[in-house]
This record gives C-alpha cells, structure tokens and sequence, in this order.
C-alpha cells in the first residue's frame, strides 16, 4: 500500500526544513521548502527529514523494533503507558500538538493521542524502521526521522507537551519546541528495573545516578514539577524476556547464542521487577 502522506498533513504546518529551517508543506508525496529542498514521503507513511550527512549511528534496527513492538503489545508496560497517557492528557485542553521525541513505534504517543481527542501528534525518531511503525501507530499522528542531537525540525514554540521515552534529551531543542507554559514529560528506568536479569544475563546495569543526571541536563531550560515512580512486577517466560532484551540497548551488547545460554540457567517462567520513573519538567521562560 502506497500512502499518499495524509498522516502527515495534521502536523506539517509546524515543520521545518532540516537543512535551511524554511516552513514546510505537502506535496502529493512529499515535503519541500520555499528554497527546493524536497524530502520523500515512503510508502509507509513517514519523511526522512535527516540532513544528508547525517547519521544514524546506533539506531534501533529493524528487530530491534519488531521485538519492541511485540513486547508492548502484549501489555507487559501497560501501567506505564497508562500512567504517562493520563498524566500528558490531564494537562492539555482542546487541540493540542504533541511531540513525542524517540517516539519508536509510537507506542506511548498512541495511548496519549486516545485520550487527548484533539491532539495531533509527531513521532520522531532516528531509526528509519521505528518511523514505520509510528506513521501507522495512530490516525493523528504523523511521523519523521531525525536525530534528537540536531536541530529538531519543528517550528519555536510547537508543541504543546513533547514526550520523552527512555530517549535522549536534548534541553535546548526542547526548549525552543515547547511553548512557553508547556510541559516536558520524561520517562527513565529506575533502578532496579530488570534487576533480577542484570548480572546473570550480563545486560546493561540501570546508573544509579540516571534521573540526578536527567535533572542536571535540563537544568536551566526545565525546573522539575513533579515525580512518579512505578514498581512493577513481571512474569515472563524465557521467550518474552528474549524479546525484552532484544528490543532494548543490550540487544548490541549480549549476542544471541550467549543470551540463550544464560536463560537456559534460569527459572522459566520468571519474576521480573519493573521500575519506571516518570517525571514532568515546567519549561523555564
């Protein structure tokens, strides 16, 4: 199916171009600037608006996001997901344009798209097969690619909330996106998320002073309004937590045949502890 870049058109009045920051328009199949720059609408619904020497680095691959998209799916960060959805909506009134900035498959924008009626949504993400997913994650959402370290390529003063998902951070771009009452809603795991999985399974181990830093990092363009942390437990059987491994950052440092091995030493199925920290940012006039 060829898709005609509708799910973009409730969200490219806020756009810009990537390479000179001229506004953006639709164009049958694509989106181009006053000054000719033309970015491609794919099929699927979403424009790569990643300035050509531009990389994508360490994005999310394309199993990468298939195993992400199968363990939400399945409802394992359900409280999550409701919880941030309940807490964006419970501040937003009327037509509202949300920027979710690592958006993924548009998992989390969803569920906040369904309970702001009005809302419109952007999906970015650097991973040009997260993008895929997220054209298609909600009838108001639209998605593109791009690097959250660069210029974002949305208008001063866009968004009415960006969300912020186990993403990177960029406060200065944040900053200038958001209008000048909005909030800034970030999610980060806490620390003893995946706890009982770390050291048999060799992942990635939570910073223990991940959410001071979050705080550092956007000091002076955010004050922090308020906090909520969320203790959950799972019981996943081995091939969910292969799944939960491979949509995540281990998933490039804990080869295949290794993680197998180690599972194998385990109970299946497993408790898993869930631990989320979700936090909302007042931005700084």
């Amino acid at each position: 199916m060829v898709d005609d870049g509708s799910m973009l058109a409730d969200v490219v009045d806020k756009l810009v171009c990537p390479v000179c920051g001229s506004d953006l328009v639709l164009e049958e199949r694509s989106l181009r600037c006053e000054r000719g720059h033309a970015f491609d609408i794919a099929k699927q619904g979403y424009a790569n608006l990643l300035p050509g020497n531009a990389r994508p680095g360490t994005a999310d691959t394309a199993e990468m996001v298939t195993a992400r998209e199968r363990f939400l799916g399945a409802g394992h960060f359900d409280a999550l997901t409701s919880l941030l959805a309940e807490r964006v909506a419970a501040d937003l009134r009327g037509k509202a344009w949300i920027l979710d900035a690592g958006a993924g498959t548009g998992h989390y924008l969803r569920a906040v798209l369904d309970k702001v009626p009005e809302g419109v949504g952007l999906a970015a993400d650097i991973s040009k097969y997260a993008a895929r997913r997220a054209a298609r994650s909600h009838p108001r959402a639209g998605a593109v690619v791009t690097d959250l370290w660069r210029p974002l390529p949305v208008r001063d003063s866009a968004a009415d909330a960006i969300v912020n998902v186990f993403a990177p951070r960029n406060a200065a771009e944040f900053h200038r996106a958001l209008r000048d009452d909005a909030a800034l809603y970030t999610v980060t795991p806490g620390q003893s998320h995946l706890g009982s999985l770390v050291q048999p399974l060799g992942l990635l181990s939570v910073d223990e002073g991940k959410t001071a830093r979050t705080d550092a990092a956007l000091a002076g363009y955010f004050t922090l309004h308020s906090r909520h942390e969320l203790q959950e437990e799972a019981v996943l059987t081995h091939e969910e937590v292969t799944t939960l491994v491979g949509m995540g950052p281990s998933a490039h440092h804990v080869p295949a045949e290794a993680l197998q091995e180690r599972l194998d030493s385990l109970p299946d199925p497993l408790p898993v502890p869930l631990s989320f920290v979700l936090s909302v940012f007042h931005r700084l006039q």
